[in-house]
């Protein structure tokens, strides 16, 4: 149990920074996930915690991007109902196998998110030439997958997902980025209530990076509108892939 209330700090701020990375860049976890470790949790722990934390970046960006979602309801509910189902798999499978193959999986899963990041808008440019569909069989297929990683660990599930998105969607990227954060935080939302009942949350934590989350998220939303985000995304693949190092080391 965490009760010192400088850690409790530290992690409201860890929580403000994931979420304004989070609704910029969609890599909330890599910023939370390292802060919960170093607050001495067990790494199963500290992605079962981070999870439940990570709703308040769902409700933060939704809240600062009301007006990029104005009219996105009709394909938004579909592929929320999808990740929804996939983020409880994705949970359901965490749970079930031993954490020694987490420890082992993460450290790749942080690596490829932190390279699928740094290469983000090299995706988006050769989306943009892609035929635009709406929510095809291998639309539905990959937004389950995506789903599911990001129950299972979700680093990075909000940039695969605006791959995705900008592929099937034609439209202003900003509106586009605002779908992403509620659907990817809809792949959060069964797997957070999975792991509430699982006695494993640290709620202490949880709640402190939730608190710092919910304003960052909103803020994120509020300067995507303004601010190149190529800085903060390539420092924060590159933090990734350094962390990626050192777990891997460490396992």
């Amino acid at each position: 149990m965490i009760t010192d209330p400088w850690v409790l700090l530290l992690l409201v701020l860890a929580g403000v920074g994931a979420g304004l990375t989070g609704a910029t860049a969609g890599l909330a976890s890599l910023v939370s996930y390292p802060a919960l470790l170093a607050a001495g949790l067990p790494p199963v722990t500290a992605n079962i915690t981070n999870t439940v934390a990570m709703l308040g970046t769902t409700a933060g960006a939704a809240a600062g991007a009301r007006p990029e979602l104005a009219g996105q309801r009709r394909r938004l509910v579909p592929l929320c109902a999808i990740t929804t189902v996939g983020g409880a798999v994705g949970g359901l499978v965490l749970l079930l196998t031993p954490s020694g193959a987490f420890t082992v999986i993460v450290p790749w899963l942080i690596g490829g998110a932190s390279l699928v990041l740094m290469a983000g808008p090299r995706l988006r440019r050769l989306a943009e030439g892609a035929e635009h569909h709406g929510l095809s069989p291998a639309t539905a297929v990959i937004a389950f997958l995506i789903g599911s990683y990001g129950g299972y660990f979700g680093a990075a599930a909000g940039v695969l997902m605006l791959a995705l998105l900008v592929t099937v969607w034609n439209q202003p990227l900003a509106r586009t980025n605002a779908a992403k954060n509620l659907v990817t935080g809809s792949a959060n939302f069964l797997a957070a209530i999975v792991f509430s009942v699982t006695g494993k949350v640290v709620w202490p934590a949880a709640l402190a990076v939730c608190l710092g989350s919910l304003g960052g998220s909103w803020l994120g939303s509020v300067l995507v509108r303004r601010l190149p985000a190529t800085p903060l995304r390539i420092a924060i693949g590159i933090g990734g892939l350094g962390l990626a190092v050192v777990l891997g080391l460490r396992a």
